[in-house]
């Protein structure tokens, strides 16, 4: 039957997981500084699209979790979250016809839910897969599918005096430049005032010498609401483990300050895709 070839599959995939991360425990899976410490599994429903930490609490994203009244609205997809100071930024793009602009939802510590609509600036594309708020509170960061050489900074809603309070519109504040391409982007988190972290579910490899890279983009100077140009550096191919043969597709990531930890989330091919991976990390 499928339900007991899906369950062989997950138990097999948990233990494949589990070998991993002893093997990265005698420190032989690292990406860069990176060092893998552990696993676990989310349903794909509810967290195959992002997470972020809240407090002391991870938060996920996933094709389950959009609200029906955003839906109904258009906004069908949601991208990987971040969170500062209690607040939750969810990243939104429309899925009807004729899409002119991107949207982020953001959710207040008392519970409030506000919509911040940014109009698509001249060549911009409909793609929303992810938001990073800067250490600062105050800039964030989303990018575009496909290949590209930039990342896009609007200023914080709420956080930053220049939105509204309750909504509205966000404009584009400035532009990354990236010094070399990058390519479908699904999630970036800052872990420091000039350092993103990004997970890529790129499957070439003529960008980087391996597919669906950790990338690491480092600012030649923090945000300040202007241009400013970055370095791209690859640390090297995600976990893909998986008891099922097939495509992976990488999503989301989340770094916490408090912890220290990385956490990347990594969806194995079908039938196992029922529960989305999430591996962390620790420098």
């Amino acid at each position: 039957m499928i339900t007991s070839r899906i369950a062989r599959c997950l138990t097999a995939a948990v233990a494949l997981v589990a070998a991993l991360a002893g093997t990265a425990s005698a420190d032989t899976f690292r990406l860069g500084a990176w060092k893998l410490t552990g696993s676990v599994e989310q349903p794909s429903s509810l967290a195959n699209q992002g997470l972020t930490t809240v407090g002391k609490e991870l938060r996920f994203a996933g094709n389950g979790t959009v609200p029906d009244a955003l839906r109904t609205a258009g906004w069908g997809h949601v991208g990987d979250p971040d969170s500062t100071r209690g607040y939750v930024f969810d990243a939104y793009q429309w899925t009807a016809a004729d899409p002119a602009a991107k949207m982020f939802y953001v959710t207040t510590p008392r519970g409030e839910h506000y919509r911040y609509v940014h109009p698509l600036a001249p060549g911009e594309l409909m793609n929303n897969s992810y938001a990073a708020v800067s250490p600062d509170g105050q800039w964030l960061v989303s990018g575009e599918w496909g290949t590209m050489n930039r990342l896009l900074v609007l200023p914080t809603p709420i956080l930053n005096r220049s939105t509204p309070r309750t909504g509205g519109t966000l404009p584009l504040a400035g532009r990354i430049t990236l010094d070399r391409p990058v390519r479908d982007v699904q999630g970036c988190d800052f872990v420091n005032p000039v350092t993103l972290l990004c997970a890529t579910d790129d499957t070439g490899t003529d960008l980087f010498p391996t597919t669906k890279q950790l990338l690491q983009i480092k600012l030649s100077r923090p945000l300040r609401g202007r241009d400013v140009t970055a370095r791209v550096t690859s640390l090297g191919q995600l976990p893909l483990v998986s008891a099922c043969r097939g495509e992976f597709e990488t999503e989301g990531n989340d770094y916490d300050p408090a912890t220290g930890l990385l956490r990347v989330e990594v969806v194995p091919p079908s039938p196992c895709d029922a529960n989305t991976t999430i591996y962390t990390f620790r420098r």
